[in-house]
């Protein structure tokens, strides 16, 4: 017997299958991404147990709890003159062009570095899809995404229930329908978070860069050991030590 979960690109639910392994070693845990077209497709046809979905979807007959909201973020050429801002607002977007929208986010992005125009992701679809030539700024005022997981209401077996419990942090032994979920994050400290993501990676790229390229400091000598020192104090030293 398998329990089936299907999950939207995007999340990453490493962390819970290594708590089920622990826990269910009798019970294989069968995780495989899906595009957000069809991120309901399988659970609904019967092909999945749970998945884990963006919101907005259609919950009727479903279960669902939502998780955690995803800052929006917008993605833009490296080169384009809003690129080194920290964070943006929408009325700061006005007059540019977003990019054609394609079913397949990747190519969205795509586009975006061929130069098109921009396009507003989830900041999680955004570093899925990271590249060199974009950047991903935090959009403050956009609205946030939520992920939920969910499960059909004629499929809520004791197996279903104990992953919900994994996903949400419970025990083995914790009572149905206790929760100890940290609450959603505000887009606010999210769009500091990853500013501050961004200031990293820069000067993590600018150390480097340094780092091949750059000549050795002051007093660095061949293969970056300190030059010999010369003059009185090193004639001074050599006397002492019999040379």
């Amino acid at each position: 017997m398998t329990l089936r979960l299907r999950y939207v690109a995007g999340v990453s639910p490493s962390k819970w299958l290594r708590v089920w392994n622990e826990r269910r070693p009798d019970l294989t845990l069968e995780a495989i991404v899906v595009d957000e077209p069809e991120q309901l497709t399988a659970l609904l046809a019967g092909d999945a147990d749970l998945a884990f979905v963006r919101l907005p979807v259609d919950i009727e007959g479903l279960h669902a709890i939502t998780l955690w909201e995803e800052l929006a973020v917008v993605v833009l050429p490296k080169e384009h003159a809003l690129a080194d801002a920290e964070s943006l607002t929408l009325a700061e977007l006005d007059g540019e062009t977003p990019a054609p929208a394609q079913a397949d986010i990747a190519m969205t992005i795509e586009l975006v570095a061929a130069g098109t125009g921009y396009a507003i992701v989830p900041h999680s679809v955004a570093r899925l899809h990271r590249r060199k030539d974009v950047v991903a700024v935090p959009v403050t005022d956009a609205a946030a995404t939520q992920i939920s997981l969910v499960w059909r209401r004629d499929r809520d077996d004791d197996d279903i229930q104990e992953f919900v419990a994994v996903v949400r942090g419970r025990g083995a032994k914790s009572s149905r329908g206790s929760s100890d979920d940290p609450p959603p994050m505000k887009p606010a400290k999210a769009a500091k978070l990853a500013a501050a993501e961004r200031r990293a990676a820069a000067a993590k790229a600018a150390g480097n860069g340094a780092g091949k390229g750059g000549k050795g400091g002051k007093g660095a000598g061949k293969g970056g050991r300190p030059a010999p020192r010369t003059g009185a104090g090193a004639k001074q030293r050599s006397r002492r030590r019999g040379r």
